[in-house]
């Protein structure tokens, strides 16, 4: 992720993004994010860039949770409110409000999030896997607990956002253009 992009979202930037370090194991980065009033993560090296919202095309017969679709310097891409994707309840954009924009299985997709918080440096022995007795989004969804100090961050696995028919079904669009 460029310094613009990062610079543009307000998130605080690493000086040290994309280098990993040997003397503390295995070393993972991820962009953490907002949602209602939990945090979230996906591995910045899934992120393609951050952008603010702008025109979404409406799109009729699709999944409620799909926005619509934004045209992104000549490429259509598809818009997931994550909030309405995890069944929590909806929110008005507001000037926090970003899209991220990720890799998905050879798809990319932008995931609409309350805020971007910051860059996060993180080691193996920081994540734990998901209690089986955690409720709300569906554990598909969750590739593991982070800890630190002083909270907890939910990690994503941002391929299991959408199912393999979802995936399948926003191929004609994609394939568009604008």
């Amino acid at each position: 992720m460029t310094s613009a992009a990062m610079a543009s979202t307000g998130a605080v930037e690493s000086s040290d993004i994309g280098h990993g370090s040997s003397d503390s194991g295995s070393v993972s980065q991820l962009v953490s994010f907002r949602l209602a009033n939990e945090e979230y993560g996906v591995d910045i090296m899934r992120v393609q860039e951050i952008i603010l919202p702008g025109q979404i095309t409406r799109m009729p017969e699709v999944p409620e949770f799909i926005c619509g679709l934004i045209n992104l310097r000549g490429h259509v891409i598809p818009i997931v409110d994550l909030r309405k994707r995890f069944g929590l309840p909806a929110a008005e954009s507001d000037e926090r409000t970003r899209i991220i924009v990720v890799n998905l299985m050879s798809k990319t997709i932008g995931i609409v999030v309350d805020a971007v918080n910051e860059v996060l440096r993180i080691n193996a022995e920081q994540i734990d896997p998901p209690p089986s007795s955690v409720a709300g989004i569906d554990h598909a969804y969750i590739r593991g607990l982070v800890r630190f100090e002083d909270k907890l961050l939910i990690m994503l696995n941002i391929d299991n956002v959408l199912t393999q028919e979802e995936r399948a079904a926003l191929d004609p669009v994609q394939d568009l253009g604008l």
